[in-house]
């Protein structure tokens, strides 16, 4: 009787290991033009090498341009269900237990057609370092260095990419080019 109590508690304990199944986690993201509607935008799990993750499924939260958003996925595709009007930044956000991973692109509008570009955090870094370096170097420049550098800080902000969201996405991409 005891054997059959103790096989019966050892079946029991093994199927309920057996269920639990691998968490789906999201740690890179692509953005694309949504095949299926005008001026909307997929956001689509891949891999490091870029290929799309089809076993992604399900609900997952993701905060684009700071507001909160739960996506749908299926076959590792999500559509992002607001229209994009002009060009913009969309900078997108999505944490889980692996970190926080996000990019910045660049929604170019052209005619009918959206083409996203990845923006790098090298070159949101790398071109105020420049125009600064400029300016320090060539004293008489400095005033044109300013009015370049108050140029590029508003043609980001008038096309969706404000101040704090900025250096957000500089502090977010050096921590994960160091590792943190």
């Amino acid at each position: 009787m005891i054997k059959k109590i103790l096989f019966l508690v050892t079946i029991c304990l093994l199927s309920a290991f057996a269920s639990f199944a691998d968490t789906i986690s999201i740690n890179h993201f692509v953005i694309k033009e949504n095949p299926f509607a005008q001026h909307e935008v997929a956001i689509v799990a891949t891999d490091t090498a870029g290929t799309i993750q089809e076993s992604v499924n399900g609900r997952f939260n993701f905060t684009i341009n700071g507001f909160e958003n739960e996506l749908s996925f299926q076959n590792g595709t999500a559509f992002y269900r607001h229209k994009v009007d002009k060009s913009a930044f969309m900078y997108i956000k999505h944490k889980n237990e692996s970190g926080t991973h996000s990019m910045l692109y660049y929604i170019y509008k052209h005619g009918e057609k959206l083409s996203p570009w990845k923006i790098s955090v090298i070159w949101l870094v790398a071109i105020p370092l420049i125009l600064v370096f400029i300016a320090y170097l060539f004293k008489r420049f400095i005033v044109i260095a300013a009015i370049v550098l108050i140029l590029f800080l508003y043609f980001n902000h008038h096309n969706g990419l404000s101040i704090p969201t900025f250096f957000e996405s500089i502090f977010d991409g050096l921590k994960g080019a160091v590792g943190w």
